[in-house]
């Protein structure tokens, strides 16, 4: 039960996000782009107050037992933050999608219709121990004409403080609403359910964590909700695969950066390749401290490989662990990524031109990859300067999310006085 005063105030707040949403609806895109320039300097002129707030974050989380590979989403050091402000940079130079015509015509009576693209107008970000994730989201719905209410969890209460001040005196100075860019941290749990029950101040909801975070955020929001997914995420190593370009994908799928949602889970490799492929693979996974757990079969291979857990292939470790499964065909793996796949991102590494196309064509997921590591799978990799996340249902997104993705679209009707008969 929320207490009714933390109620009230978080309302407060989300009203004001509304009130200003609509003031921003009056700004060009000039106005919006100049404000992340503004915010972009006010990141690198706040870099030591920014480390000293994310070092409190870090110093706590290695109290509270916080795993590695959240530990290393958590931190920021000076390259990570210039990171931050030119990503900010990337995005308003980026091509604005506010009131970009989709598709229009002239009715034979003369009236005009055109269909474009509009802000959702209040954007709500439910995500954890990524202080980077509050700069990012703030940015592209700055950059498409949205208020933004953050709730970033407990772990990064300090980064994120300090960050959101840093974004909303940028916004102040620059003669935009602070209230364009909201946060309800100080409210915890309280403020994370007030902002799943807003629907009428709150437009969409963008949950970004751990499956817990999302399935919690799915079920219990009464504001639509755009999912963004786990990442149980593999690559199958086909019968005909070169050994030195599947060894070079997976290790880099698995061991580039592996605390993120994109890094490789599962490993299929095909029984026709196992020999062939295994040993380069092996020896490179152990070179990049990857442990690798795997099936009876796989286990035949190497004596390095542990057993699989019981739940070794619906589990997204974001570590240095991998599994890997032995299989008899393109079916089986086929099979396997239907039954565990979070629908996030799926590679196989292959020789064969049909196998590779049935490949993209069956797998049910929101990017999928022929001969290519899974760690492109990004927004700022595909042009999008940052992504608010990386959608994994169906409806209106999939994939990574940016700046047209947090857009919706209206009908302008133009005419001189027609009426229909």
């Amino acid at each position: 039960m929320t207490d009714t005063r933390t109620g009230a105030i978080v309302r407060s707040r989300l009203e004001d996000a509304r009130r200003a949403s609509r003031a921003l609806a009056l700004a060009t895109g000039s106005q919006r782009e100049a404000a992340l320039e503004a915010i972009a300097v006010a990141i690198e002129s706040d870099v030591e107050g920014i480390l000293s707030a994310n070092e409190r974050d870090i110093v706590r989380g290695r109290e509270n037992g916080l795993a590695p590979g959240l530990l290393d989403r958590l931190r920021l050091d000076e390259n990570r933050i210039a990171a931050l402000a030119e990503s900010v940079r990337h995005i308003a130079a980026l091509t604005d999608p506010v009131g970009q015509v989709v598709r229009g015509s002239r009715l034979e009576n003369g009236v005009r219709i055109e269909q474009v693209r509009v802000p959702f107008g209040v954007v709500g970000a439910i995500y954890e121990a990524r202080p980077n994730v509050t700069v990012d989201i703030a940015a592209l719905a700055l950059r498409s004409g949205n208020a933004v209410v953050l709730r970033g969890g407990s772990a990064a209460i300090e980064s994120n403080t300090r960050l959101t001040e840093v974004l909303r005196r940028a916004l102040s100075a620059a003669g935009l609403p602070a209230h364009v860019i909201q946060s309800i941290d100080d409210f915890g749990r309280e403020g994370a359910t007030e902002l799943m029950r807003a629907r009428g101040l709150v437009d969409v909801l963008i949950p970004r964590g751990s499956a817990s975070l999302i399935n919690t955020v799915v079920s219990e929001s009464t504001v639509p909700v755009i999912e963004t997914g786990a990442g149980v995420v593999h690559v199958y190593v086909d019968a005909d695969a070169d050994a030195a370009t599947a060894a070079s994908i997976v290790v880099n799928a698995k061991a580039q950066r592996p605390s993120v949602c994109n890094a490789a889970e599962t490993v299929l490799v095909h029984r026709d390749a196992a020999e062939r492929v295994l040993p380069a693979l092996l020896e490179k996974l152990r070179s990049a401290g990857v442990t690798v757990r795997g099936d009876d079969e796989a286990r035949a291979y190497s004596p390095a490989i542990e057993p699989a857990a019981a739940d070794e292939w619906s589990t997204e470790h974001l570590d240095l662990t991998l599994g890997m499964r032995i299989v008899d065909s393109l079916d089986d793996a086929l099979e396997h990524i239907a039954m565990y796949s979070t629908h996030h991102t799926e590679s196989i590494v292959t020789n064969s031109v049909r196998n590779s196309e049935r490949f993209l064509a069956e797998v049910d997921s929101a990017v999928v990859m022929v001969n290519a590591s899974t760690r492109f799978t990004d927004g700022g990799v595909f042009g999008f300067g940052a992504e608010v996340g990386i959608s994994t249902q169906k409806l209106h997104a999939r994939g990574p999310m940016g700046l047209t993705e947090l857009t919706s679209t209206k009908w302008l009707v133009r005419g001189d006085g027609q009426v229909r008969g």
